[in-house]
């Protein structure tokens, strides 16, 4: 992980993820044009936010941790650029629809 990454640590219930990479080639080596790829509806949480915070000032821990695999819906989430030109999205923890198990 770089070192502008490790500055970059979501507040509340937001979760940082890298979306996996779009497929581009198939396994016989046919070259997928870019409006044929589908959406990329997965991938992988970089960093989490401490969670929602309660009434008493206490917070609601987050479900998912870094480095698990995620669905994602398919509009919403900020995109953002990091230093070295990496893009990364940032979800509420309510919008993830599910953890993926490897």
């Amino acid at each position: 992980m770089s070192g502008a990454l490790k500055k970059l640590v979501p507040l509340f219930d937001r979760v940082l993820i890298k979306k996996a990479e779009a497929i581009t080639k198939t396994k016989g080596g046919i070259v997928i044009p870019e409006k044929a790829q589908g959406k990329i509806l997965h991938g992988t949480v970089v960093a989490v936010g401490p969670g929602q915070r309660k009434d008493d000032g206490s917070h609601i821990p987050v479900t998912v941790k870094v480095g698990e695999q995620v669905l994602l819906p398919e509009y919403g989430g900020t995109k953002v650029e990091v230093a070295d030109n990496e893009e990364y999205h940032l979800y509420r923890e309510t919008d993830i629809l599910a953890k993926v198990d490897s």
